[in-house]
């Protein structure tokens, strides 16, 4: 019945899945039926309007860089998204990411993970948590990464949210976009 101010949005939105929104909406528990209808509903809305809007629909500035990058180098990388299944598959169709990820090996809400801010989504990665780097925009994605004793975690945020960034446990690092992010973390031979 109100529009969500930035701390609800941080605390109940921000890198939760459709469960977690769906049950802080409406204020109860929901079964998987009731929220597979909501989630497919509202993600359809999104997709919608992705599409609609030319002028904000893509990568973040320096992704490209990054990613070509690390896969040049061949530096394992994966996604672990809130998102479900369909919009992953959105998202790897619309910005190509197959031509940088293997989507065998992204890890999504399949109906079977806790949501962030619980440590699941990291802890399902196969990787070692602690030889892992994490870039996150979202509180509850960061505290998620923390819990599961992620090696480095670096938040993406405006410049005026980085001193509140880097104020979090676990962050060792802010950047703007990803064309601030310095390569040379990765300890690469020359």
């Amino acid at each position: 019945g109100h529009p969500f101010d930035p701390e609800e949005m941080d605390e109940h939105v921000h890198g939760r899945n459709g469960k977690s929104i769906f049950e802080y909406l409406l204020g109860r528990e929901i079964d998987l039926v009731e929220e597979r209808r909501l989630v497919e509903q509202k993600e359809q809305i999104y997709r919608a309007l992705c599409l609609e809007d030319d002028v904000n629909f893509h990568l973040a500035p320096g992704v490209h860089e990054l990613l070509d990058f690390i896969t040049e180098h061949h530096i394992p990388t994966t996604i672990a998204t809130a998102s479900g299944r369909t919009n992953l598959d959105f998202f790897i169709r619309q910005f190509r990411l197959d031509r940088w990820f293997k989507p065998e090996r992204i890890v999504y809400d399949d109906g079977t993970l806790k949501g962030k801010p619980d440590p699941d989504i990291y802890l399902r990665i196969g990787v070692v948590p602690q030889f892992c780097m994490v870039i996150e925009d979202a509180f509850s994605g960061i505290e998620s990464a923390r819990q599961a004793g992620i090696g480095r975690i670096i938040a993406i945020a405006p410049a005026e949210e980085h001193e509140f960034m880097l104020s979090i446990p676990g962050v060792h690092d802010v950047i703007i976009d990803f064309a601030e992010f310095d390569t040379s973390v990765f300890n690469l031979p020359s």
